[in-house]
């Protein structure tokens, strides 16, 4: 009961319109039946003059709409005594509004699910060590808190507690959870595991990675898509075609009647609401697997992409070093030489240092135990392990302890991390930013959708760039690029629509002046995010894939329910032109042919787990 007072509420015309029709009907069984065509013509034409006003309202803002049929048709009706047509064909009228805010509705659950999740309240421990609860815009850097099991983490925080497994779900779109140890980054919008943990907060609640997500999809629901501008222009050709159908109907039978029962059947007023349900269904399955779509009319520029092009470091490479290659010196091994390494590296902040331990882990190697450690910034790091002094770092530095240390010959993107046991040179360890593993498959789905051209352009050196484009098979590279020639570039390529996919802060301008910006927003920089009309939540490349198909059928699927609006429609004004369908029934098989063609554009909600 209160879901039917809340609709009257909102739809009240369409309420009103329901209550006429069946007062209508009510009294078309008493001796006050010669009521009836005056009440209900007399309402239909009033709706008519209101959608008439607000028709040529439109009008002079140089918007030509279908709705001119339906006020044509209405009047047509009255006039030659239709008059359950007239009031049907309001229904329709004032119903549009209802049908598209259910069908918007259903198309945006999942945008309305993470904006619903938006964290209000964090629990912080007050001076006095009590824990209390706070609005989460008044949680400062540096606070502690403590995440309840099962509860979403208010701010972006570093976990203090020693363990946990967070939900991600809601921000990545995987299904996995994740384990978490102390000093691991906590994103706000995850859900915490079955036990409460204490957090430092790490940035504010603005900053926090789940309010950005928030603007993001907020930006995305707000949107108009281009295509829907583009539907409305079969307006006009479309008016013209019904209104001379109607006209040759009247003129080859001689009875007004015929007019009004082909324009009933020409009256789609919420049909073109196909197209913009359509995109705010395909933009809700993008988002729900890791892809916000920040404006709805990139969709239709994003189906017709004819290049794409692509930043090197963090984007079609890993921004992660590998190692390659383990080099020891005299009779030690490569298990023992990586293992000091790592043992070392521990304590170490460098950004290899981690590719260093991670490797010697997946290898299964057991580190031995230091003694003591320490980091020269910059530099190296030096550790006791057992009676031996271990020194890890740059040449310069373990030469200092090595004077035999011998420099490598080192291919392009190739990087170095030397060691030294004692005053020996003990050998050398190789690594590489390496190619993404779905690169390759990523940039051969591209163009079976259609990418004529894939390129590169880098602030990184020629000879990097060369061997990674060789490696993906590219078309152009361009390296060594500042921000300023990036844009130069975008700017001078063909053919287009031109799609630039990125990750870091110099790539925001770039990202700006494509046709289309993806940003690959789970490790890259806001900055670049912001500018960009896509952001890719996941450290996935190959979701530059699902949003190029998800557009692509979002945008067949917005044109296959227009067309196949307007054709039935012009089927059943061609059937009643014979006089074999009566207004009454034309009316409501026209509301039937526009409900079909929305149910249609809901398919787009499915795309997102069809592009995997």
């Amino acid at each position: 009961m209160t879901t039917l007072v809340a609709a009257v509420r909102r739809y009240p015309l369409v309420a009103l319109t329901v209550v006429v029709g069946v007062v209508g009907l009510a009294l078309n069984w008493t001796s006050a039946s010669a009521v009836v065509p005056w009440l209900l013509s007399g309402y239909s034409l009033v709706v008519a003059a209101r959608e008439a006003v607000s028709m040529i309202r439109r009008l002079f803002r140089k918007e030509f709409g279908l709705d001119v049929l339906a006020v044509t048709a209405i009047i047509a009706t009255v006039l030659v005594g239709e008059f359950w047509a007239s009031i049907v064909i309001v229904l329709m009228l004032t119903g549009g509004e209802a049908l598209e805010d259910f069908a918007a509705g259903r198309a945006q659950r999942e945008l309305k699910a993470l904006l619903s999740r938006v964290p209000q309240i964090a629990h912080i421990f007050d001076d006095s060590g009590e824990l209390v609860d706070v609005p989460v815009t008044d949680v400062t850097v540096g606070e502690r808190l403590v995440v309840r099991p099962s509860e979403i983490v208010p701010v972006d925080a570093v976990l203090v507690s020693v363990a946990t497994v967070v939900d991600e779900s809601s921000l990545t779109g995987e299904s996995m959870p994740v384990d978490k140890v102390a000093g691991d980054l906590l994103l706000s919008g995850s859900v915490n595991g079955p036990e409460a943990v204490t957090v430092t907060a790490a940035a504010l609640a603005s900053e926090s990675q789940y309010q950005r997500i928030v603007q993001l999809v907020s930006e995305a629901a707000a949107s108009k898509p281009a295509l829907v501008r583009l539907a409305d222009r079969y307006a006009a050709p479309f008016t013209f075609v019904s209104v001379a159908l109607a006209g040759i109907a009247w003129w080859l039978s001689g009875d007004p009647t015929r007019f009004a029962e082909v324009l009933v059947v020409a009256t789609p007023c919420p049909l073109l609401i196909a197209a913009p349900v359509a995109f705010m269904a395909g933009m809700s399955s993008a988002s729900a697997h890791g892809v916000v779509i920040k404006n709805a009319g990139t969709l239709e520029v994003l189906a017709r992409a004819k290049t794409v092009v692509f930043d090197k470091t963090g984007t079609l490479t890993s921004g992660t070093p590998e190692v390659v290659a383990i080099r020891p010196e005299g009779e030690r091994s490569e298990e023992a030489l990586l293992t000091l390494v790592a043992a070392a590296e521990q304590y170490s902040s460098h950004v290899l240092a981690a590719s260093l331990v991670a490797e010697a882990q997946n290898r299964g190697y057991t580190l031995p135990t230091v003694a003591d450690a320490r980091e020269v910034a910059t530099h190296g790091v030096q550790a006791r392990i057992g009676s031996e002094v271990v020194t890890v770092g740059k040449p310069a530095f373990v030469a200092q302890q090595a004077s035999d240390l011998v420099r490598l010959e080192l291919s392009s993107g190739e990087a170095a991390v030397y060691v030294a046991v004692g005053d020996q040179f003990a050998g050398a360890i190789i690594l590489r930013d390496a190619v993404r593993e779905e690169a390759p498959k990523m940039l051969r789905d591209l163009r079976a959708l259609g990418v004529q051209k894939t390129l590169m352009v880098t602030g990184d050196i020629e000879q990097t760039a060369q061997k990674v484009a060789e490696d993906l098979n590219l078309s152009e590279v361009h390296a060594e690029c500042l921000p300023e020639d990036k844009v130069r570039i975008v700017h001078s390529i063909t053919p287009g629509p031109v799609v630039m996919v990125g990750d870091g802060v110099n790539d925001a301008p770039v990202l700006a002046a494509a046709n289309v910006g993806i940003a690959m927003g789970a490790k890259g920089s806001t900055a670049a995010s912001e500018s960009a009309d896509i952001v890719i939540l996941v450290d996935d490349l190959y979701r530059v894939v699902d949003a190029v198909s998800v557009s692509k059928r979002t945008v067949f699927i917005a044109l296959q329910s227009i067309w196949m609006g307007i054709g039935i429609s012009v089927a059943l004004m061609l059937v009643a032109m014979t006089g074999a369908l009566p207004a009454i029934v034309g009316a409501g098989l026209q509301e039937v042919v526009d409900l079909v063609t929305i149910l249609n554009s809901l398919r787009a909600l499915k795309l997102g787990s069809r592009a995997r």
